[in-house]
């Protein structure tokens, strides 16, 4: 396995912070069978990949082996968000047989976190993450970490989290505060259950402290 450094460019923020611990907390108490969890959205740019990145720093930094896979095959973002410079390998370069496990697995120098990036973008990415060799690549990893937490691309613009969510023990739903309409969020969360993925619950993202009066109050 290679190793990598990568750089969390990210102010620190302790209502933030609070929120992902909570969540971190919630997942655990989820049962020991949920391991292989995807998180999804239903528009792009509402934060899931910022969740996600503290939700596997956070289980990492108590110990749990953490496997962040970013399955976004059509728009991967963490190579530039994490400052990463080298030429690394995908998911995308592993499904089209162009690399092996060893290849796109990197260690990181979060503690007991690792990461796959997600590759070149793929011309048939809902094609690629429905074949078998994915279903059982998730099987064989699941063996080694404690969590596998899967980005996917938003549910409510195209249907490769519902294709994932057929390979993974357990869903999240993140929604933006204030800007997604409640059927799309309803449209949305249907396609998910159709996948036969267990949805663990949702994630409201972006809130405005300072604006809501229960968490000002609280705080």
């Amino acid at each position: 396995m290679k190793k990598i450094t990568l750089t969390d460019k990210r102010k620190s923020n302790y209502y933030y912070n609070e929120a992902i611990k909570t969540l971190r907390t919630n997942i655990q108490l989820s049962g020991q069978s949920i391991k292989t969890i995807l998180v999804t959205s239903c528009y792009p740019n509402e934060g899931k990949s910022d969740v996600i990145l503290s939700l596997a720093q956070e289980l990492g930094s108590i110990g749990k082996k953490v496997l962040l896979l970013d399955a976004d095959i059509r728009k991967t973002a963490y190579v530039g968000r994490l400052g990463v410079e080298e030429e690394v390998k995908g998911l995308s370069e592993f499904l089209s047989g162009q690399a092996n496990v060893n290849d796109i697995i990197y260690e990181t120098n979060f503690p007991n976190m690792d990461i796959i990036f997600g590759g070149p973008t793929a011309p048939n990415p809902s094609g690629l993450l429905s074949e078998n060799v994915f279903q059982v690549f998730l099987k064989k990893v699941r063996e080694y970490y404690s969590y596998i937490l899967i980005d996917t691309p938003p549910i409510g613009t195209v249907i490769d989290a519902a294709v994932i969510g057929r390979c993974c023990d357990g869903a999240i739903f993140l929604i933006e505060s204030g800007s997604v309409r409640y059927k799309d969020a309803q449209k949305a969360m249907s396609q998910l259950e159709r996948s036969g993925c267990q949805i663990l619950g949702a994630v409201m993202n972006k809130i405005d402290s300072k604006s809501d009066k229960y968490y000002s109050s609280y705080y």
